[in-house]
């Protein structure tokens, strides 16, 4: 997964800093660049002893936004983490020095387990497959079981108001990602599809799900958990740049995407996100349902989300569409970090249609029933 530098690193001033401040990594070390990261580029680091860990760091250039790429929260949330029962990686520094290689960056430990870039799990067997998607269910629950005040965390985010200032937020950032220009045909990134209607909808006090907060992943998924090399269980929960104090129903409607994408008609361009695996008339052997995962969740958090899935599904589309403008307008200035960007760029669009064909399902269902009673 790790290949040549797409952005170099300064090897020597690297070294430097690591012989003095992080005895455990052996010199002289290779880097190479992960394909993944889609905001901080990620690199693997080998020391002499052929032992390898990771570096994470923030993008070079001017960044559109500033609560974007913050590796210092994550660095943060990983050791506040470390003696609990969710399992993250060892972590071994953070330098907030932007002299040694451009940028902020922390150094973590490396766990050689299995990415899965499928749900579905394919090459595993039936029993380990719902194993699996059960170990990351009740893996969720227990970070969303976590009290943040008995780990450092007490100030790692507001309690209360998580969607509200979310919407606010994401507001905020789309604006100024509209107006990214790219550097080669000097077209703007432009306004996602009905997103003043959907921030009205989901501003609306009738629709709101009910407040909770605990500390959340922000992009908790199957592709972002390391699971052991053979044992149906995760060992790892990777990419944090997006953690906070939240609502935990952000988290868990994003786990069940796939579901979401099975269960309703998208855009073309989105077809490639549509896992047939995931169908109630396909549903693929050892799956287990939407309606286990959220049983599952219930019995480790504490709560039962049900009657609030539905409009936490809407706003992680939503909040997707303001993900991909963000990977466009990185694109259009030439600082995205992933070889896909590109093409997540292009969904922007097709994202915010999406969302708006949920708000609109919703919208019909609330509103009509309340009018029947």
């Amino acid at each position: 997964m790790a290949g040549a530098m797409r952005q170099p690193i300064d090897i020597p001033s690297l070294s430097g800093y690591i012989d003095q401040e992080v005895p455990d990594v052996k010199l002289p070390v290779s880097i190479k660049q992960f394909g993944y990261g889609q905001s901080n580029p990620t690199y693997q680091i080998t020391d002499s002893d052929g032992k390898r860990y990771v570096l994470r760091k923030k993008p070079p250039g001017n960044l559109l936004s500033k609560t974007a790429h913050q590796v210092e929260r994550e660095y943060r949330v990983i050791y506040g983490l470390q003696d609990t029962k969710v399992p993250v990686p060892r972590v071994y520094c953070l330098c907030e020095d932007s002299t040694i290689i451009g940028t902020p960056f922390y150094i973590m430990e490396f766990l050689d387990g299995r990415i899965f870039e499928d749900a579905s799990f394919p090459g595993v067997t039936v029993d380990d497959r719902r194993k699996m998607w059960h170990d990351a269910v009740r893996t969720l629950g227990r970070l969303h079981s976590v009290v943040p005040s008995k780990h450092g965390l007490s100030g790692f985010g507001k309690t209360g108001g998580f969607y509200n200032r979310q919407i606010r937020t994401l507001g905020t950032i789309s604006a100024s990602q509209a107006q990214a220009v790219d550097v080669e045909t000097g077209q703007r990134v432009g306004k996602i599809p009905y997103f003043d209607d959907m921030v009205a909808f989901f501003k609306d006090p009738r629709t709101q799900p009910m407040d909770r907060s605990s500390i959340i992943h922000g992009d908790y998924k199957i592709d972002n958990l390391v699971y052991h090399k053979t044992d149906p269980r995760v060992i790892g929960i990777l990419d944090w740049e997006m953690s906070t104090i939240g609502h935990p129903l952000s988290d868990l409607s994003n786990l069940l995407s796939p579901f979401i994408f099975a269960l309703h008609p998208v855009a073309e361009q989105l077809a490639s996100r549509v896992n047939a695996a995931f169908s109630p008339s396909t549903l693929k052997a050892g799956l287990p349902t939407r309606e286990e995962c959220i049983k599952w969740y219930a019995e480790i958090s504490g709560w039962d989300p049900n009657n609030e899935t539905q409009w936490g599904d809407s706003f992680g589309v939503f909040r997707n569409s303001v993900i991909m403008q963000g990977i466009a307008a990185r694109y259009a200035l030439r600082q995205a970090s992933s070889e896909q960007a590109q093409e997540y760029a292009a969904q922007m669009g097709p994202f915010g249609e999406f969302t708006w064909s949920l708000v609109q399902q919703l919208q019909e269902e609330r509103f009509s029933d309340k009018a029947k009673l």
